[in-house]
């Protein structure tokens, strides 16, 4: 089930768009539940169109056109909570290196599993985009800066 707060809309169009589905009707229930329900999306969407859809998401994943609204708030989201849990990380090791007495050493975590509350396919698009990097094991890491 689409959960508006967490899913993205381009992983449940991809399906259609490669004809592997033909669930238009949820995809338009996604657009209702996102409040995408306007624009060039929802023309695809109601023309059952998978052409269309097709080269809208490649446009989406080459970045000549913006991402919905809604997957961009999602990223967004969940690159702030991976940001924070890396940071919550760093700071219980560093808490731990030398109790009372430490030398004030750094943390040297890089990398983490990223947090549960978004599915992978979020974390999976981030990694795509070039906004996280994939360290492997399931485990992801800011790019260099």
């Amino acid at each position: 089930m689409f959960d508006p707060a967490t899913h993205l809309l381009v992983t449940l169009l991809r399906p259609l768009a490669d004809g592997s589905s033909s669930e238009w009707a949820a995809a338009r229930a996604a657009l209702d539940a996102a409040e995408e329900s306007r624009g060039e999306l929802l023309a695809v969407v109601e023309a059952r169109d998978a052409a269309a859809l097709a080269a809208l998401i490649s446009a989406w994943e080459k970045g000549t056109v913006l991402r919905t609204e809604h997957d961009r708030g999602v990223l967004k989201r969940a690159l702030k909570a991976f940001r924070k849990r890396l940071k919550l990380v760093r700071l219980d090791e560093e808490s731990r290196i030398g109790g009372a007495f430490s030398k004030g050493e750094r943390s040297g975590i890089v990398s983490i599993e990223p947090p549960d509350s978004y599915p992978r396919d979020v974390w999976a698009e981030l990694v795509r985009d070039g906004r996280l990097r994939d360290a492997g094991h399931r485990m992801l890491e800011l790019p260099p800066e």
